[in-house]
């Protein structure tokens, strides 16, 4: 799988781990920054990977800040982007399959290296179920385009 990443200040830590641990589990990574903990604002960092992922269509797109929540918010802003703020692996896995999320968002300050971890793998195992959840995911997409 191929990833887009980004953070802002309060995530480096985290982007760091979860670049190398993507790339260790074989996926190709592309850190998009930033590269220290000087202040930066999340939304600059969101579009980042935003128009990454809108720009290839087989990549996937991570997101961290301090909670993870301005991430979504930015990320979410963006036609053709369902951005999914997840704290665990079941969340992760829902957002794949029923909501064919395609850019996963957390908190270094919420979620700890294990958790982030059980979160990847799930996210990485998962996929859209389709069916029921095509519709849905339809309408997502129908508001405001």
């Amino acid at each position: 799988m191929k990833f887009y990443i980004a953070t802002d200040h309060a995530g480096i830590d985290l982007k760091d781990y979860t670049v190398e641990l993507l790339k260790d589990k074989g996926h190709e990574v592309i850190d998009l920054g930033p590269f220290n903990k000087d202040r930066v604002d999340y939304p600059d960092y969101a579009v980042k990977v935003v128009e990454s992922v809108l720009a290839d269509s087989d990549s996937q797109g991570i997101l961290i800040c301090g909670s993870g929540i301005g991430m979504s918010m930015a990320a979410n802003r963006h036609h053709g982007i369902r951005a999914a703020l997840c704290h665990d692996a079941y969340t992760a896995t829902v957002a794949r399959g029923h909501n064919d999320a395609n850019i996963l968002c957390f908190g270094e300050r919420i979620v700890g290296r294990g958790v982030a971890e059980s979160i990847l793998d799930a996210w990485c195992a998962g996929s859209f179920d389709g069916g029921r959840h095509t519709g849905r995911v339809a309408k997502i997409e129908a508001i405001n385009s």
